[in-house]
């Protein structure tokens, strides 16, 4: 005897609809427990954020920073004497070698170096974000608010500084920051100037994000109990904007990386003594095709950081926008299937 479904009868049980699943997962959490959980869940920027503690653990542990000395042997000033031709001796983790990364044509260790040239992407990395957040944050958020002749005023100094070529902007500066006396204050203040010409395009979408947040019915509240303009702006509307914040100041950092990588091969960036990942690219075009290893570890730690902070950064944003959600296939397809 066959059996007959009606055609009313549901294809999945109840409570395996996706929504109602997720929804069930998030119930009783607080909005940062519901971020932290949407972001440990994203596999790809988790394996990122653990690339990338472990990519500054190792620059800024084997060659020292701040006078605290490393474990490696090597200074990225220190000369010596070329071993196998100044190629890498690098076999596998449990056998580095003299020379893992290999020598430049003067001797000195491309570890050491490489981890320098890290350590300065790194520095300007946190630097460029923190001062282009501050800067954007405020400026958008001060214009969003208010409106009227401030938002008037904040816009085209924003449109001014976003119409002159960044890299323009940035070479003058770098080049203000390479005539201050003193090795590492340079990249310091590299960092803060970049900062200062790359917060435009936070400050745009901070502003957007405000106007919409200004309208809603909790401002309404806050002005009717009698809270003052910065209380409401900074306590109230910003920290709703923090997802915006957040996201894309990491993806800020990410291009921060680059574009110190570009000054720096052009020769506005880092200067000699002093080395960084683009500096280590530029010396060494020349012997690009007699000794590749040059450009091979420079090369592989830029991409590699970046690519750390963009996945970090895609994690942020699905985790502080709900209406981010993960496409899976194969549930789509056992669905179509059922019905």
């Amino acid at each position: 005897m066959s059996t007959t479904y009606s055609a009313e009868t549901p294809s999945n049980p109840p409570g395996t609809d996706p929504e109602t699943t997720a929804k069930a997962k998030t119930k009783g959490l607080s909005q940062g427990q519901i971020v932290r959980k949407r972001f440990f869940d994203n596999t790809a920027a988790i394996i990122s954020l653990v690339v990338f503690a472990l990519i500054c653990i190792l620059a800024f542990s084997s060659i020292g920073f701040a006078g605290i000395p490393g474990w490696w042997k090597y200074d990225y000033r220190q000369f010596t004497e070329q071993i196998n031709g100044g190629a890498p001796t690098f076999v596998n983790l449990f056998n580095w070698g003299e020379h893992p990364f290999g020598q430049d044509r003067i001797g000195r260790d491309m570890f050491a170096m490489t981890m320098r040239g890290t350590q300065q992407s790194i520095i300007v990395m946190f630097l460029v974000g923190i001062i282009a957040c501050i800067v954007g944050s405020v400026v958008g958020a001060v214009a969003g608010y208010f409106r009227g002749w401030v938002e008037a005023v904040l816009m085209r100094l924003t449109d001014v500084v976003i119409i002159i070529p960044i890299i323009v902007m940035a070479a003058v500066l770098g080049q203000i920051a390479n005539r201050l006396v003193g090795e590492g204050i340079g990249v310091i203040l590299l960092g803060i100037f970049l900062g200062l010409a790359t917060w435009t395009s936070l400050a745009r979408l901070v502003r957007g994000e405000f106007l919409s947040l200004r309208e809603r019915e909790f401002v309404d509240a806050a002005r009717i109990a009698g809270a003052s303009n910065n209380r409401i702006i900074f306590k109230h509307i910003l920290p709703n904007a923090v997802g915006v914040i957040i996201v894309n100041t990491t993806l800020l950092m990410s291009t921060a990386i680059l574009l110190e990588t570009s000054l720096s091969y052009i020769g506005f960036g880092v200067q000699a003594p002093d080395t960084s990942l683009g500096l280590l690219i530029s010396q060494n075009q020349e012997a690009f095709q007699t000794r590749p290893w040059l450009f091979w570890w420079p090369g592989l730690f830029i991409v590699a950081i970046c690519l750390c902070i963009n996945f970090i950064g895609d994690g942020l944003r699905d985790a502080f926008d709900p209406r981010q959600k993960k496409f899976n296939a194969k549930k789509v397809k056992t669905k179509t299937a059922g019905n």
